[in-house]
């Protein structure tokens, strides 16, 4: 499908093309629905690089690991399904791992590539490791920000408080500091820094007020949660963690609350080819923002460090 004539600007000789925002079809159990995607660098680049973001997010808090990857990577940051641009699934209840990881097998499909590095923040970093542990696996590379398979109860609590809550704004602006509240963790960011990550996800209504775009039934699964089917859930993602034979980093924020440091540890002496870095000084997630987070991120897929 093609691009969106107002989310895209044109392409340079002397830079990557991008971004685009494209759509692709994906099958749930009641039928399909569409995911966006925002892709950079070369179309026909054949090393590619997902970011996937976390729960309530989009996939344009990458636009700048996107523009600073675009010269080695075609770079694909997916709106997961009933968030950003893309459709909101008609049964609530199949918001979880198994539906994005058949998604993101399609958005793969669609990109016609063997093999697809992988950089996934809280919610895209558990659909990073349930996708690199399965047989046949097309990861190649796994960078996990800032989750694992045990979640801090703490933190699960925090996240319930507030996702799928019913709250509209009188003004774009009045949106930008509600969510930069909401995500105060990420570290302490700029105004125009919070403007930059947090406009794509709000949208204006008819009557004026601006919402997020995000579905509210993206909570059904955390009200729905037992304790069983919490410690069914991560047994089955350590599963996973430990099935994975690619080379994985673990991020982890200095201060976060949603992955401890005795998890990181028990990530690093479970997996394979497991290696951990702290960022200090912010908690869930890093924003991967500033040069020197960028850096962490292309050290390890690219190896040379240079974030520019």
């Amino acid at each position: 499908m093609s691009s969106s004539p107002d989310s895209a600007s044109p392409a340079h000789a002397s830079q990557p093309a991008g971004p685009r925002l494209r759509y692709v079809q994906c099958a749930n159990p009641a039928g399909l629905h569409r995911m966006a995607y925002t892709e950079w660098g070369d179309p026909e680049n054949e090393r590619v690089l997902v970011c996937v973001h976390g729960l309530t997010r989009s996939g344009r808090d990458f636009d700048r690991v996107a523009t600073a990857l675009s010269d080695v990577y075609r770079v694909v940051c997916p709106d997961v399904v009933g968030r950003g641009q893309s459709d909101w699934l008609p049964e609530p209840s199949r918001y979880g791992i198994p539906q994005y990881v058949a998604d993101m097998t399609t958005l793969i499909a669609r990109l016609d590539v063997e093999s697809v590095d992988w950089f996934g923040t809280s919610m895209g970093g558990l659909i990073g490791m349930a996708l690199a542990g399965l047989t046949g696996t097309p990861v190649r590379k796994l960078l996990v920000n800032d989750v694992g398979p045990h979640i801090e109860p703490a933190a699960l609590a925090r996240i319930g408080s507030y996702v799928g809550q019913p709250v509209r704004f009188a003004s774009l602006d009045e949106g930008i500091d509600h969510a930069a509240l909401l995500a105060a963790s990420f570290g302490p960011l700029t105004l125009d820094e919070w403007r930059e990550i947090n406009t794509p996800l709000l949208r204006q209504r008819d009557d004026r007020a601006w919402e997020f775009r995000y579905d509210p039934g993206i909570a059904v699964p955390f009200t729905a949660s037992t304790p069983e089917a919490n410690t069914a859930g991560e047994a089955m993602l350590w599963h996973l963690f430990e099935a994975a034979r690619c080379p994985v980093l673990v991020v982890r924020g200095g201060l976060s609350d949603l992955l401890s440091r005795e998890t990181v540890a028990q990530m690093v002496a479970r997996g394979h080819q497991v290696s951990s870095v702290e960022i200090p000084g912010v908690g869930h997630a890093p924003a991967f923002l500033d040069p020197q987070q960028i850096g962490i991120a292309r050290q390890f897929f690219v190896g040379d460090g240079n974030a520019s």
